[in-house]
């Protein structure tokens, strides 16, 4: 049974759309559940998606059985997201002389995928015609799950699912946060974060992640984290209450880390930092700086070492204000922020990755058009080689994927709605990436991720409770 609150009605507009979709599905539960008592001789298709719950990096395998032989089917997923946008994404299939469709071995023909693709119904899924343009889908509440409605079609479609009756439907609950997992708020002197602990007594080994810029504060990726056994720390940095931007330099991320290093259910001196995009460019500079930063070990998604943070944020977006003319912008309107970063006055002022005495993953698309990523890893090579401490470097570069790695089977954003820091001005970002290798990205780039932090925290193989 679904539920909507009152802020799904939000205008006259997504009203009525948003009602006629709910409409729709209280059309098919009802000609599904006539199906189950229908009187005919045929038996009705059914569709099983295991597991029901699971964790967003866990695949889930669908079968369908029950078809004539060799027919046309179409597999389709729906998802409310948290801001009551709907997305959706489609396969094409054909049963086999058994009258089955397995995702896990059978090919797509066609759709938002094609291929023998498992998690194609995630990773493609895509905002259903008629939406506000520039979405992107960001889990606000971790402590419910990503809800995807799988159902199968009769016959190859493309559009108007909502005017047309499965044959079979089925909901299955992705989870940012496996059982028993803690949420702690952290709000010790200006300091702002959330603390995800594992099911257990502890101590864990710790993990401190920072997210880019551009949304509201994250937490997902940190509830990911505990429940594969770290105790991940998103530490909040651009819109903490009572903080400015100017009060946001290296001192404010040494405290973090200090309490994140002397809290009870972390293993002291066992830690790593985490960051993406701008959190990448802090965690560089903190690795080398820092005498209060001593990770074990530093993971850098899509990150630049030519945006040092010396002093505070707002030093470096004052910076990045006065080369904006350096901003270029495609055919389509969307922002390319990439050539700005190259353009910056810092080649002799970039982090000094030389100084890093830790193990150091690069995790990078070469479709990478927010910033050069491709560029900043090769010197970034080529200045540990020369300073001696190249052997502590490990570059993972994604072909065809773009800026926003996240966790795996999360759909690919290419540009969506932006609000750049400095000026504060509403644009749309282009991010990168084709979708198909983006999704190989995210997949592959997670577990070397978790592999790597369990290598240097001394960490051991997760076993996620079950749901």
């Amino acid at each position: 049974m679904y539920y909507f609150t009152a802020a799904f009605f939000n205008s006259k507009l997504r009203c009525v759309a948003n009602l006629t979709i709910l409409k729709q599905i209280n059309r098919v539960d009802n000609l599904i559940s006539l199906r189950s008592v229908s009187t005919q001789k045929r038996t009705c298709p059914l569709l099983s998606v295991q597991p029901v719950r699971g964790l967003l990096d866990e695949k889930f395998q669908i079968a369908v059985t029950n078809l004539p032989p060799n027919q046309k089917v179409t597999l389709h997923s729906l998802h409310q997201s948290d801001d009551k946008d709907f997305w959706e994404a489609f396969g094409h299939y054909v049963s086999d002389e058994h009258g089955s469709v397995t995702g896990f071995k059978d090919e797509s023909l066609g759709g938002t995928y094609d291929g023998t693709e498992p998690m194609g119904l995630l990773w493609s899924m895509r905002p259903i015609p008629g939406s506000r343009h520039g979405l992107r889908i960001r889990k606000r509440d971790i402590f419910r799950p990503m809800e995807v409605r799988i159902s199968v079609y009769n016959g190859h479609l493309s559009q108007g699912f909502s005017h047309q009756a499965p044959l079979a439907t089925s909901v299955t609950e992705r989870w940012y946060v496996a059982p028993g997992v803690k949420r702690v708020n952290i709000r010790e002197k200006e300091i702002r974060g959330t603390l995800f602990l594992p099911p257990g007594s502890g101590p864990y080994p710790g993990v401190l992640d920072l997210w880019g810029v551009g949304g509201d504060f994250v937490e997902y990726r940190s509830a990911l984290l505990a429940s594969h056994g770290f105790a991940s720390m998103a530490l909040e940095y651009l819109t903490p209450e009572d903080l400015s931007l100017e009060d946001t330099d290296a001192s404010y991320f040494e405290k973090a880390y200090q309490i994140l290093n002397n809290h009870p259910m972390v293993k002291k001196d066992h830690l790593a930092v985490l960051g993406l995009s701008l959190g990448s460019a802090i965690t560089l500079s903190m690795a080398s700086y820092s005498k209060v930063i001593k990770p074990q070990c530093c993971v850098c998604i899509s990150g630049s070492h030519l945006m040092p943070v010396e002093k505070s944020l707002s030093e470096l977006f004052e910076l990045m204000k006065s080369h904006a003319d350096k901003l270029c912008v495609n055919e389509d309107n969307q922002v390319i922020l990439r050539n700005l970063i190259l353009s910056l006055p810092c080649q002799s002022a970039k982090v000094d990755v030389g100084r890093i005495k830790c193990p150091l993953l690069l995790v990078n698309g070469d479709d990478d058009q927010t910033l050069p990523a491709v560029e900043s890893a090769e010197d970034m090579a080529m200045m540990m080689e020369k300073a001696g401490n190249r052997h502590l470097l490990e570059i993972l570069m994604y072909p065809d994927a773009g800026h926003l790695i996240e966790p795996p089977y999360s759909p690919h954003f290419r540009a969506t709605n932006y609000k750049l820091e400095w000026t504060k001005e509403k644009i749309v970002m282009l991010w990168g990436g084709q979708t198909k290798p983006h999704a190989y990205a995210q997949e592959d780039a997670w577990k070397k991720i978790l592999a790597f932090l369990w290598q240097h925290l001394s960490a051991p193989v997760s076993t996620v409770t079950s749901f």
